[in-house]
């Protein structure tokens, strides 16, 4: 599932703290707390006919990243709302958007890891594409990695940071085994997600996730759970091993860039049948939810 260039794309103009710059144009200094160390934080958001999905849970999650960082400034929702707005109006897009959010702590007065040598920040980027979902219908393969989550007591996972050089890794890892993505397991072998998404098992009709504590707090997943609540679908969050993975009836994944998909083999083996009634079923009512919510950014299409 390799991304390709999309020629809508070739002039972008990026927003860096408010100034639209072209994309090829240097924007970041390389003393930013996110060159420096990767002292940052982001969200990815879609844009729908016009409107944001999620915005105010995204922009929550943000906000909740940068006070575990405790960054000493952070922008309020309004102000990050109107970024976005501008950016979108200066690339004429309404539609078929993938936005990429980051916040970092700021610009350092030298280099080096101390916050307390930032004395400009924070800086705003606001990268937004034309990008629809990144994975097809036909579905995606997984390899385990050997990379594990960390925990809590590591890393926690709710801080939704920039470092992501554990996902990177295990991205290569299923690159190199062949699959499209890699399945991550916490520190005692229980599923934790993908190198980009959250993991979801169906058996016997009822859905099953994984636990939130070697994964971060998903934006979809909620959502896919929300759904299931909501039309009488049995869910439930709790440990999952790969034995569990590999005998399911239905695998599938979800995220804000590839929205929801199907698994059709992990580590080689087939997952469950053509047939996927379940996941049929929360992607219809996903796509119909997405259609129905969010707020508003610009103009829809006609």
């Amino acid at each position: 599932m390799l991304q390709t260039f999309d020629e809508r794309n070739r002039d972008l103009l990026v927003n860096i703290n408010g100034r639209l710059l072209h994309r090829d144009e240097a924007g970041v200094s390389p003393f930013d707390s996110a060159v420096q160390g990767g002292d940052a934080v982001w969200e990815g958001l879609r844009v729908y006919n016009g409107k944001i999905f999620k915005l105010t849970e995204h922009l929550d999650r943000l906000r909740d990243s940068a006070l575990a960082l405790a960054f000493k400034v952070i922008p309020s929702h309004d102000e990050l709302t109107g970024e976005i707005r501008k950016t979108l109006a200066a690339n004429h897009m309404r539609d078929g958007v993938h936005i990429r959010l980051t916040l970092t702590r700021g610009v350092k007065i030298t280099s080096g890891m101390d916050p307390r040598l930032n004395t400009a920040g924070p800086t705003l980027i606001v990268l937004a594409e034309f990008k629809p979902p990144v994975y097809t219908n036909a579905g995606i393969t997984l390899a385990t990695s050997s990379v594990r989550r960390f925990p809590p007591d590591c890393l926690d996972p709710k801080i939704h940071h920039c470092n992501l050089i554990q996902s990177i890794l295990a991205k290569i890892e299923a690159t190199a085994a062949g699959a499209d993505d890699a399945l991550m397991l916490d520190r005692q072998g229980f599923l934790a997600e993908t190198n980009a998404t959250h993991v979801f098992l169906v058996r016997k009709g009822e859905v099953w996730t994984s636990r939130l504590v070697a994964c971060p707090e998903g934006i979809t997943r909620a959502t896919v759970l929300d759904l299931c609540r909501a039309n009488d679908i049995p869910c439930v969050e709790t440990d999952l091993t790969q034995v569990d993975a590999y005998r399911a009836d239905e695998m599938f994944c979800t995220g804000t860039m590839g929205e929801l998909v199907p698994v059709t083999s992990l580590d080689g083996r087939p997952i469950g049948s053509d047939r996927r009634p379940v996941f049929d079923r929360l992607s219809a009512l996903f796509a119909d939810l997405t259609r129905r919510e969010g707020i508003v950014v610009c103009e829809p299409l006609g």
